[in-house]
């Protein structure tokens, strides 16, 4: 039997998902060229940002059919975590430590309890 998924509840953690990979990149990616103008980084992280826009609020709205606005912020927000710690390790080649690890995992079993009924 093939369990039928509403794809108001899928698509939007897929659209957050690119969007925050977008988001990531425009406020963190320029960390690894500190050496640039920050005007440049500045411009460069609008531009980037105009595409997490793109995605993200159409992910809000077509969410919001099943989700609550704080639910889809609750998402939003795990997904950035998520994004964010395999964006510090492979872009920015820094450690993962145990107490980010731990940090990560109890700010995603607090946000559980948003999803509760």
């Amino acid at each position: 039997m093939l369990l039928a998924i509403n794809p108001a509840a899928v698509w939007p953690i897929l659209l957050l998902l690119l969007s925050n990979v977008f988001m990531t990149f425009a406020w963190y990616g320029h960390l690894k060229h500190a050496s640039s103008p920050l005007t440049m980084a500045i411009v460069a992280s609008w531009g980037i940002a105009f595409f997490e826009y793109c995605l993200a609020v159409p992910a809000n709205r077509i969410g919001n059919q099943v989700y609550s606005a704080a639910q889809l912020k609750t998402m939003q927000e795990v997904i950035t975590l998520a994004v964010f710690t395999a964006f510090s390790v492979f872009w920015l080649k820094e450690t993962l430590t145990w107490n980010h690890a731990i940090g990560f995992c109890l700010i995603a079993g607090g946000a559980a309890f948003v999803f509760k009924a």
